[in-house]
């Protein structure tokens, strides 16, 4: 069987009102999504995420191959990366073809380590402290072991407001997460990103708060920065999700720069070095729990290699009423991935 035909088309869902999205400027009044399908024979895979620019004109060196070859398809789609942009959507739809003419679930095609994952509730926007306390006593009623609280307030001493407000509200059993928003920005975000000495003041703030980890506190390609920080740090340092080059993630490995590795599946590592990078952060004692924010393939494509390879104590849940919610999130399928009582999300067999 080969590659029949590649196809990519672009979505927009407008968002009335606007997401303000913490780590945006500009309020977000749109949700795109761009899908890739490919086709061989009677069998269709699908993937999404980036836009795939440049993409269009190189169709050609995909239909006609085998769908299986994996590793030959992932080593072009660096290069096209190199020149162009991510193009991990197109390997996601590839997995997906393979799992359809297998008749295998990805996640047990890359290793079937557990059908169930256990998730945590990631929000997405500044609220102020009493309006935050309240939403993250609704994650916790609705069964998340932990949530996420965004920064990137002018001042940092506001930010921690917020999670002093969060931690009085929920208590001492719910773990606390926190996105620092340090490690890249918008194209129209010149504002500078928090140097060590602020990072390090964060750190020991947040920790005897029982804050389990800190995300982002430092630029993405501060790798020695990062390792210091960590080493000094009472808590656990994350980071890595939007990383292009799987030699810049190996070199937080080098360093010791995390606790935790959250390179996206689809936005970082594609979907077979993800299952790599996994093993690899594993070893090293180390957690690796994906950055998922995206549509509701984005997250799917995150899921199916944390169900086949992750240990994770949990795994990222875009969530934040009203202003993202499952329904917005998921647009592109036919009804939102949602969670169980328990937070958890049983992977099927299909």
């Amino acid at each position: 069987m080969k590659i029949d035909s590649i196809e990519i088309r672009h979505y927009r869902l407008p968002l009335d009102p606007p997401f303000h999205a913490s780590w945006d400027p500009r309020p977000r009044t749109s949700h795109t999504a761009t899908l890739v399908r490919v086709r061989a024979g009677s069998y269709e895979g699908v993937g999404s995420g980036d836009a795939m620019l440049g993409f269009a004109g190189h169709e050609h060196l995909f239909v006609g191959h085998d769908p299986f070859a994996i590793e030959r398809h992932v080593r072009i789609l660096d290069n096209l990366q190199f020149h162009y942009g991510r193009m991990w959507p197109l390997e996601v739809a590839l997995w997906d073809l393979m799992g359809k003419i297998s008749g295998q679930p990805v996640w047990k095609l890359l290793g079937g380590r557990s059908h169930r994952v256990r998730m945590y509730a990631s929000c997405g926007e500044r609220r102020p402290p009493a309006e935050r306390a309240e939403s993250a006593r609704q994650l916790r009623a609705m069964g998340f072991p932990a949530l996420k609280v965004r920064f990137h307030a002018a001042d940092p001493r506001d930010d921690l407001a917020v999670v002093r407000a969060v931690r009085e509200a929920i208590g001492p059993d719910m773990h606390i997460l926190v996105d620092a928003n340090q490690g890249w920005q918008m194209p129209w975000d010149a504002a500078p990103s928090w140097d060590f000495k602020t990072a390090l003041w964060m750190a020991d703030a947040l920790a005897e708060l029982g804050v389990f980890w800190l995300e982002e506190p430092l630029h993405r390609h501060d790798y020695a920065g990062l390792a210091d920080l960590r080493r000094r740090a009472r808590l656990r340092i994350a980071g890595g999700e939007g990383n292009r080059e799987y030699a810049g993630l190996r070199e937080y490995l080098r360093h010791g720069s995390f606790d935790v590795y959250q390179c996206d599946v689809v936005w970082s590592t594609g979907v077979l070095r993800a299952r790599q990078l996994a093993g690899e952060v594993q070893a090293a004692g180390a957690i690796y729990s994906p950055h998922t924010w995206g549509d509701g393939l984005v997250l799917l494509a995150n899921l199916h290699v944390c169900a086949a390879v992750s240990t994770a104590p949990f795994i990222e849940y875009p969530l934040d009423p009203p202003g993202w919610t499952p329904e917005r999130r998921d647009y592109i399928l036919p009804q939102p991935i949602l969670p169980d009582a328990e937070a958890t999300i049983t992977m099927s067999d299909a």
